[in-house]
């Protein structure tokens, strides 16, 4: 029996709960397509049924409001809170209702009773606040989470604040408050991170990344703590000053050895951006002081990559000490296919480093160190010509890892040896895939080369000069700059006029450039202009030209004039940033 009635008044309850759905789903569609007067009738059916939902009574008032009916919604507010006069939130819908109709002491009055309320009651503090955002009186929505928070010690509204600052447009004070979120819970550290990398960039001058920084320096006087440390850290690295980085970092290592692992990663965002002095403070740090073998034969590879990109002397000899203390082992296996490496496009001797790689082979213990030595073994195989060997390497890891990240880069690996020898209908299709599946890097890499082969592949058998560029990007793969160079030569005189004329002109001039012919280099990038200011390649040239002057032949003026002509002709495009950063240096801003 009693089962029975438990379940009648479970039906009975579900029924009612269907009904006001469906109520509640008619009247939102009545008022998103703006028929309030129908609307109002469902919400007025709604908040009878449910008055302490502020969902449908907030939506009832606008009903009202959007029809003028101001005085009836006056009677109505009056009368729920002679009714219900602990609930001090209606006070906002009263003061709204007031403000519509600019009677703005009578808001201002109720507006004032709302915010004093959360003295006396502050549950009602935070439905206060957001209906103060609501109708965007953002100073009001502050004063309540500030004074809920006073009175509510386990709260913390701290973010809530700052969401507002940041609509206000005050980044002082929403930093601050950001920055107060994160000191009262440290797990709150990456949302803060996410949020404030919104409105800062890599700038150091930017006013926004000033405030921030000043903010944090103020918390860690009055305050120390880690996470001080921490978000300095990750404000320099944002501003790519990875020297102060590395001070905060060794600052949190001192007090806590498991940050360790953050100047390895300092080290190598310091590393991609080719900021090698810093790069090989952290890894000879962490050489010194880590516990964990492959902690240290990481940094020990690192180093050695950074010696290679350096030219330091004696490479060689650095590898063969390593293997001596260390061994030819699964821990140096990295060691080694960077040896091979440097024995293949360094020491052009491919035969040594294939035969490195092949015994590597032999210390792998999975599928993924395996592919890893098998990338290596098909770049060697192209150095040498032997492309279809090679490309038997690449296809074995896309077989084996499929959608794994080397996969992609083992058939990025097969289209580029593909362009090498001239397949640009297969080469393309690897392509069109990466394109839109692989990791950003590689698709931006994909989506160049289609691009060079779409735009110049020979159509009619009327030959568009591809294949001797394809031949030219070979040879400069194998570091034989000067053939390269020379075949470039023939294909811009043979190609004059043609679409592969500017890119063929832009490949020449950054060979010249690693060449040390500054001269030569400035010419062709001028020749570009001269072809089409507006070509796709024209940012590229004029941040190549500046870089050129400003790097290479100490001539700040001509530099300042092509980092200008970013600033203010190409603002879209991705060297702005650098070339603003770089335009004020030679301007003699202190940034």
């Amino acid at each position: 029996m009693k089962k029975n009635i438990f379940l009648l008044i479970l039906l009975v309850v579900s029924t009612f709960s269907f009904a006001q759905s469906n109520d509640y789903v008619l009247a939102e569609n009545y008022f998103r397509n703006s028929e309030y007067s129908k609307a109002l009738q469902v919400y007025k059916k709604l908040v009878r049924k449910s008055p302490h939902t502020t969902t449908y009574l907030s939506r009832l008032i606008t009903c009202y409001q959007e029809l003028g009916n101001y005085v009836a919604l006056e009677e109505l507010l009056s009368k729920k809170l002679k009714q219900k006069p602990k609930l001090p939130f209606l006070n906002v819908f009263v003061g709204n209702n007031y403000e519509r109709q600019k009677k703005t002491a009578l808001a201002e009055k109720h507006y004032n009773l709302a915010i004093e309320s959360i003295d006396k009651n502050p549950n009602y503090g935070v439905s206060i606040a957001r209906l103060f955002k609501n109708y965007n009186k953002l100073d009001l929505a502050i004063e309540a989470y500030k004074r809920t928070t006073l009175k509510n010690k386990n709260a913390n509204y701290s973010f809530q604040i700052a969401q507002i600052y940041g609509e206000k447009g005050n980044f002082k004070f929403m930093f601050e408050e950001y920055i107060n979120y994160v000191d009262s819970n440290a797990k709150y550290l990456n949302t803060v991170k996410r949020y404030t990398s919104k409105y800062i960039n890599d700038d150091s001058e930017n006013e926004n990344n000033i405030l921030f920084k000043k903010a944090l320096l103020r918390k860690s006087a009055s305050n120390p703590k880690n996470i001080w440390n921490d978000l300095l850290s990750w404000l320099f690295i944002n501003q790519k000053q990875y020297g102060k980085a590395f001070i905060q970092q060794k600052a949190l290592f001192t007090r806590d050895p498991d940050y360790l692992s953050g100047i390895s990663d300092l080290g190598e965002i310091a590393y991609e951006n080719n900021n090698y002095e810093t790069a090989k403070k952290c890894f000879d740090f962490v050489i010194g002081n880590t516990n964990y073998l492959s902690d240290k034969f990481n940094a020990i590879y690192m180093n050695l990559l950074i010696f290679i990109e350096t030219d330091e002397e004696n490479i060689e000899e650095r590898f063969n000490e390593i293997f001596k203390e260390h061994g030819i082992n699964s821990n140096t296996l990295f060691i080694q296919i960077a040896y091979a490496d440097y024995l293949t496009f360094k020491k052009n001797d491919p035969n040594k480093a294939y035969l490195v790689l092949e015994k590597a082979l032999e210390f792998s213990e999975n599928k993924f160190q395996k592919a890893n030595i098998k990338l290596k073994l098909g770049d060697v195989l192209v150095y040498q010509n032997k492309f279809n060997k090679a490309l038997i390497y690449f296809s074995q890891i896309q077989t084996t890892l499929e959608d794994h990240f080397l996969a992609q880069k083992a058939r990025f690996k097969v289209a580029q040896t593909s362009y090498f020898k001239s397949d640009f209908k297969w080469a393309k299709a690897q392509l069109k895939i990466l394109k839109g599946s692989a990791t950003q890097l590689i698709a931006n890499d994909a989506a160049d080369l289609f691009l060079i082969i779409s735009d110049n592949e020979p159509k009619d058998s009327i030959a568009t000069g591809l294949k001797k560029y394809a031949n030219a990007e070979l040879l400069s793969y194998q570091n034989k700059t000067k053939e390269a160079i020379t075949i470039l030569d023939e294909l811009i005189t043979t190609f004059k006029g043609q679409s592969i004329e500017d890119e063929a002109l832009f490949k020449q001039a950054s060979l010249y450039t690693k060449e040390e012919k500054y001269q030569e280099a400035i010419l062709n990038y001028e020749k570009i202009i001269a072809i089409d200011a507006q070509g796709i390649l024209i940012d590229d040239t004029y941040f190549k030209l500046a870089e050129v002057y400003n790097n290479k032949l100490n001539e700040s003026e001509k530099a300042s004039k092509y980092y200008q002509k970013i600033i203010f002709e190409h603002p879209s495009s991705i060297y702005l940033v650098d070339a603003r950063k770089k335009f004020r240096l030679l301007r003699g801003d202190n940034i």
